[in-house]
């Protein structure tokens, strides 16, 4: 089956509320090629209630309410590529097209659609469940990040977002665990593979340069990245935190590599290898032809 993505659809399946809503930067194809179609299959898998919207109107409200508001959380990605590469060429041209957009016409995907679309969900639900980022664009700003469309040093992108996690890299275990810790409302501090913001520094965890040093000292960004970079791998890799204004970006350390059976168990979920009917139903996805039979 599709994923729900609107009250006719959540009415079909008989579910009056969601468990988590995932928002994305592309269209919804449904292959195991598009992480969101991945994580909510999964999740689907594992009895929880999960609905889509993609590529939401973020100058109204008609389609980040439509279904409603979830239980457990909001999940927001940029989708397949950071939205700034989507966006621009190398020397910041608009690009036209978007093969992942109905239509081709690149008209749908904010510049920095993470940001966006955390800002639109709070406009239109105050006190809202917690926001959780992943994807391409979260994992790679999820430290202080060098910026190439305003050649800056950014800050973290939960702290730009205002978001309460971000779930870094191939997150198929780390969201599972999230989702139940949430569901059985106990703490997700000690989960692996993701970034959340403490008062102060965890006990243990290695103390990256922060935010305000790197932004005014290159070799201490580039301390900062070499650390980062070096804390990566399952086996290896510490946790680590990193201060900004005051408060510390917390990153507990990656998930241990998914085993055999668990990465056959992802892709023999029935994908249904196409274009949500509610999307295509708005244009051609050009990009169905290269994506629609990958793993």
């Amino acid at each position: 089956m599709f994923l729900p993505t609107t009250q006719k659809e959540l009415e079909q399946l008989g579910w009056e509320q969601l468990d988590v809503i995932l928002v994305s930067g592309d269209t919804y194809v449904d292959t195991p090629y598009n992480g969101i179609a991945i994580v909510g299959k999964l999740l689907v898998d594992a009895g929880y209630r999960v609905g889509v919207i993609a590529q939401p109107d973020i100058e109204s409200g008609k389609d980040i309410t439509r279904l409603g508001e979830p239980l457990l959380y909001w999940g927001i990605s940029g989708g397949l590529v950071d939205s700034m590469v989507a966006n621009y060429t190398a020397t910041k041209k608009f690009r036209k097209s978007d093969d992942f957009t109905p239509g081709a016409v690149n008209n749908r995907r904010p510049d920095r659609a993470v940001m966006k679309y955390a800002n639109l969900i709070r406009q239109h639900f105050k006190g809202t469940v917690p926001l959780v980022l992943g994807g391409v664009e979260a994992s790679l700003r999820r430290v202080a990040h060098y910026d190439f469309w305003t050649n800056k040093v950014r800050r973290s992108i939960l702290f730009d977002a205002k978001a309460d996690v971000l779930v870094y890299g191939m997150a198929e275990k780390a969201v599972l665990e999230l989702t139940a810790a949430y569901r059985d409302k106990q703490p997700i501090e000690e989960i692996l593979g993701i970034c959340y913001i403490a008062k102060e520094p965890k006990a243990g965890y290695f103390e990256l340069p922060g935010y305000e040093e790197c932004a005014r000292d290159k070799h201490a960004f580039i301390s900062m990245f070499h650390h980062f970079y070096a804390n990566n791998e399952p086996d290896i890799s510490k946790g680590l935190c990193q201060e900004h204004s005051g408060r510390w970006l917390i990153q507990n350390p990656p998930q241990p590599s998914i085993t055999q059976e668990e990465i056959d168990h992802v892709y023999d979920i029935r994908y249904e290898r196409d274009v949500h009917p509610y999307y295509k139903a708005q244009g051609e996805v050009r990009g169905l032809q290269t994506i629609q039979f990958s793993v």
